[in-house]
């Protein structure tokens, strides 16, 4: 994977296919690996450009100030890629990053899908985030991992996968930071909140959420819809919050149309 050095942190990417630049962005383990089902399909009509956010996968295991702080992170490495502006697909915080970034740096994203994310920090999330922290505080990484697995994937899925995510559980747990580090990634998405600038945003926008979603519950993806002009909302009947995983074809069918809608 290619690094760039931005604030202290060694940033690693990962590009592949051809075509205009997509961006993919994860959720809070913040690993390009995430995206291991879909980047197949995706790379078939888009350069695409996965990346391991400061603090996990093998980026620096530094703290994270804020979401804007990774923000800056993606504008730093866009740039050492070579890229002037690409559509974006982010999960969960990597929503809230992509958010940040058509917020702060309109020039840079033509076209965003907002994939099971948050507007804000509320009391629900607050309680999830504290008994995470205290497992990974108190019994480890691998403990932190399996109580994350119930959160990402629904039952159907768990019940079909068990060896595969015993498997998955034990490589997540070896790409995350410390109780520190993963803290504060934890703290940056809870303290995240631009639900007043959302209205000036101005370019295309698809928010997709999994009515099962237990982690980031379609609320938020409701309430995207309505403060961002012209979005389009999706709201899927099952996938949990790792819908891109549990069903890839069908995720990587409905991004794909709107990326595509969007190329002229």
């Amino acid at each position: 994977m290619p690094e760039t050095v931005r604030n202290g942190a060694r940033l690693h990417w990962y590009v592949d296919g051809s075509g205009p630049p997509l961006v993919l962005a994860a959720g809070l383990g913040g690993t390009a690996t995430f995206w291991h089902a879909n980047i197949p399909a995706l790379a078939k009509h888009f350069t695409v450009l996965a990346f391991d956010q400061r603090g996990t996968g093998r980026s620096s295991r530094v703290e994270v100030e804020s979401v804007e702080e990774m923000s800056a992170d993606l504008i730093a490495i866009l740039d050492a890629a070579g890229i002037e502006r690409a559509a974006y697909l982010g999960h969960s915080t990597g929503g809230a990053i992509g958010v940040a970034t058509a917020l702060d740096y309109p020039d840079r994203i033509s076209s965003l899908v907002i994939y099971a994310s948050t507007t804000c920090g509320d009391t629900y999330r607050q309680r999830i985030f504290d008994l995470r922290l205290h497992l990974l505080s108190h019994l480890g990484l691998l403990a932190y991992a399996k109580y994350t697995t119930l959160l990402l994937y629904p039952p159907y899925w768990i019940n079909g996968n068990d060896a595969k995510l015993r498997e998955l559980e034990l490589s997540t747990s070896k790409q995350l930071g410390d109780a520190k580090v993963q803290g504060s990634r934890l703290d940056a998405i809870l303290k995240f909140d631009r639900r007043k600038e959302l209205g000036r945003l101005n370019l295309p926008t698809l928010v997709v959420c999994c009515e099962d979603d237990v982690l980031t519950p379609s609320y938020f993806s409701r309430e995207y819809a309505n403060l961002i002009p012209h979005a389009k909302l999706m709201l899927v009947p099952r996938g949990g919050h790792a819908y891109a995983q549990t069903e890839p074809d069908e995720f990587n069918e409905t991004v794909l149309k709107f990326f595509l809608s969007q190329r002229h």
